[in-house]
């Protein structure tokens, strides 16, 4: 997971072992932890969950790329150009959102 977002975010891994991961240096930091058997909220759903949003300037390309890194596209759009929800590759929902 932490592999998937600095390739999609740029930023590095700042601390790491087998059961966790730390990205980036700023005031914002992304921190994963393994859990043996967990599966992804899926989307959509009916309860309520955290997602991440991330604003780009060209929502189509941005797509494109987080495809390519390993990202999936749910079926259910409907932030129609103004924004797409994708998966990471454990299946966490998160959005692409026009700057």
């Amino acid at each position: 997971m932490a592999e998937f977002y600095r390739n999609a975010t740029g930023w590095r891994i700042n601390d790491s072992d087998a059961d966790s991961a730390y990205l980036g240096d700023g005031p914002v930091q992304l921190a994963f932890q393994r859990v043996d058997g967990y599966r992804g909220p899926g989307w959509p759903d009916a309860g309520k969950h955290a997602h991440l949003d991330f604003a780009v300037d060209d929502v189509a390309a941005a797509v494109t790329e987080l495809l390519a890194l390993g990202a999936t596209k749910p079926e259910f759009q409907p932030g129609g150009d103004q924004w797409t929800v994708l998966a990471d590759p454990e299946g966490h929902p998160f959005c692409i959102a026009a700057t």
